[in-house]
């Protein structure tokens, strides 16, 4: 799936469109997240970015994403182990988690088709589909190991 990413332009001028304070701290997280597609963790964000700020704090890290996922410029994708990832593609879309490498891949979701089947009456606030498995990377790896 094609990753539709903003620039960095374009988010900055949403987060200013919506009075959303763009503190030093705050646009390097942005930046981290426009330039690494891969689904983040707080932690992931935190020790990347401090190489950089060695005074960021973890809640500093915390806080922005709060804000950006308010702002709806980042989205919060839950994980069976409570840990959340983010993703800065919010449109609609479900996640693949290799249960090997750890990888998250995004695919195609009609959230249509899968609302059909809800009865009548039922307000949706929110979604995810995260499907867990083998990647077709480490199901090949696995394949050569068997046979070497």
């Amino acid at each position: 799936m094609e990753r539709p990413c903003k620039s960095i332009q374009e988010l900055v001028g949403e987060l200013e469109s919506r009075n959303i304070r763009l503190s030093h701290q705050r646009l390097m997280v942005l930046e981290y997240m426009a330039n690494h597609t891969n689904h983040p963790t707080v932690d992931q964000i935190y020790v990347d970015i401090q190489k950089e700020i060695p005074t960021l704090s973890k809640a500093t890290v915390y806080n922005s994403l709060k804000a950006l996922v308010s702002a709806g410029l980042v989205s919060i994708i839950p994980m069976e182990n409570n840990e959340n990832r983010f993703d800065i593609i919010t449109t609609a879309h479900g996640h693949f988690c290799c249960e090997v490498c750890g990888n998250i891949e995004d695919f195609p979701v009609n959230i249509d088709t899968c609302l059909a089947g809800l009865h009548e009456g039922y307000q949706v606030h929110s979604w995810n589909v995260l499907l867990n498995g083998i990647c077709k990377t480490c199901k090949k790896a696995e394949k050569e190991r068997k046979f070497s």
